[in-house]
């Protein structure tokens, strides 16, 4: 007799073993019962063990994660990896030094407020503006409709547009104060965004300050046309009027600053001031190899690149920055 008793089992697929595992757990018939009494062996998993069968429960099997949101990791955000050189930070870390790599000094983008804590002497500058908001003019629709990406856009920075300008103090100097936000729609110029930078420089003008404003953008907004190509030239208008204050406009670079703005208020400055690395241009470096069918030099549009063709004129590394732009207002603001 076949010890211990068999019992069918069905379909050895059904449970996702292979047939061969089953062959081999499966017990071999003596050879001196008759015929009769031996397994059948036309299905592999015809017979098994019968305590194996209650013993085993198999797992639920997980349900796809369509979704980036549904996705989960232990530890997340807990930690960050250096873009440079794979160097991992504690997020806690990584934040004190103001997203700076002190392995190898590479310069990772930073939020808004993050940039007024960095800069400023109190992190919240007195605002200007904030009541301009976008509207729909061509009522551009691609996919989704232009309303719906400003309400997410604003939604996800947790600001109302993609620049911010306010009155604030550095050093205990008062000045006019602006910064792209860049995590809203890419920083990109539009009617509202041209308004709040001409009323800054308008505003400063009025009030006898200097301005310091901060570049991070991918350049104009398609959804509104033509309309965000006039703040070009409404934003540079009211810089060339700013001047008649004497007063100076020192613009910050940081990565990146492309398109629309670079080729505006970015590289007007009284002192162009860039982080290390930083991306600077007004078409990307794919963009110009596969139109001009051309090999760029290393480093083409990088801040380094820039400071050895005259573009910039500082590049300071972001610890310094507070200490380097303080030095800069006092010297250019005396009579």
């Amino acid at each position: 007799m076949l010890e211990p008793s068999l019992a069918p089992f069905g379909d050895c697929h059904k449970i996702g073993f292979s047939p061969g595992w089953l062959l081999w757990l499966a017990p071999r018939p003596d050879p001196r019962e008759p015929q009769a009494r031996r397994p059948d062996n036309h299905c592999l998993g015809s017979y098994f063990f019968r305590a194996f069968e209650a013993a085993v429960v198999l797992p639920a099997k997980t349900p796809a994660q369509t979704q980036p949101g549904e996705k989960r990791s232990l530890g997340q955000g807990m930690f960050q990896k250096c873009d440079g050189c794979g160097a991992v930070h504690t997020a806690e870390d990584f934040r004190e030094v103001f997203r700076v790599c002190q392995a190898c000094g590479t310069h990772h983008t930073m939020s808004p407020a993050a940039w007024r804590e960095l800069l400023l002497d109190r992190a919240e500058p007195r605002r200007w503006g904030e009541h301009i908001l976008p509207a729909d003019p061509l009522e551009f629709d691609a996919g989704k409709p232009y309303p719906a990406r400003l309400e997410r856009a604003a939604k996800n920075s947790e600001h109302t547009e993609a620049v911010e300008i306010g009155r604030a103090t550095l050093e205990g100097q008062p000045l006019a104060y602006g910064a792209y936000v860049f995590p809203f729609m890419g920083g990109s110029m539009g009617s509202v965004v041209g308004e709040r930078v001409t009323r800054l420089f308008e505003r400063a003008l009025d009030d006898d300050l200097p301005v310091l404003l901060l570049h991070a953008s991918g350049g104009a907004r398609m959804q509104e046309g033509l309309l965000s190509l006039m703040q070009m030239a409404k934003t540079v208008g009211a810089l060339r009027k700013f001047r008649t204050g004497r007063r100076p406009f020192i613009s910050l670079l940081v990565h990146p600053t492309t398109g629309g703005v670079a080729a505006s208020t970015a590289l007007l400055g009284d002192v162009n001031v860039a982080e290390p690395n930083a991306l600077i241009g007004f078409a990307g470096p794919r963009v110009i190899e596969s139109t001009l069918r051309t090999t760029l030099p290393p480093g083409f549009q990088r801040s380094e690149f820039l400071l050895s063709h005259g573009m910039v004129d500082l590049i300071v590394p972001r610890g310094e920055m507070k200490q380097c732009l303080a030095r800069l207002l006092s010297h250019l603001s005396k009579p």
